[in-house]
């Protein structure tokens, strides 16, 4: 089964208040923010960007995320390396964690049942 495209890319940074404003410099608008230095930002009807802070001597990182149709039907091809199956987020959705050819993590997200 295929993906649908990005859905997001997911930061870490050490510091959510200037990672917000820089964005928003670049168009994007605040979709919401949570209590613990958090948010998601988006431009348009394109993928979302969802910032969350981390601490000092966590190196910040980036995930593209690309979306399925239905996290409990979907069946990755077998030339594809899964490095966590599906599971239930805080965040309601369903994620898996795959690995590229050149070692790069991805995550494919979807909800269960659509």
């Amino acid at each position: 089964m295929e993906t649908e495209g990005v859905e997001a890319v997911f930061l870490t940074t050490h510091n959510w208040g200037r990672a917000a404003q820089f964005f928003q410099a670049l168009g994007y608008k605040l979709d919401f923010e949570t209590d613990h230095n958090s948010g998601q930002l988006r431009n348009g009807d394109g993928p979302y960007v969802f910032i969350a802070e981390v601490p000092e001597d966590q190196e910040p990182q980036t995930r593209i995320v690309l979306k399925v149709p239905d996290a409990d039907t979907f069946q990755p091809d077998p030339v594809v390396e899964v490095v966590t199956p599906f599971a239930d987020t805080h965040y309601g959705t369903k994620e898996m964690t795959v690995r590229d050819p050149d070692g790069r993590l991805w995550s494919l997200q979807g909800t269960a049942g659509n």
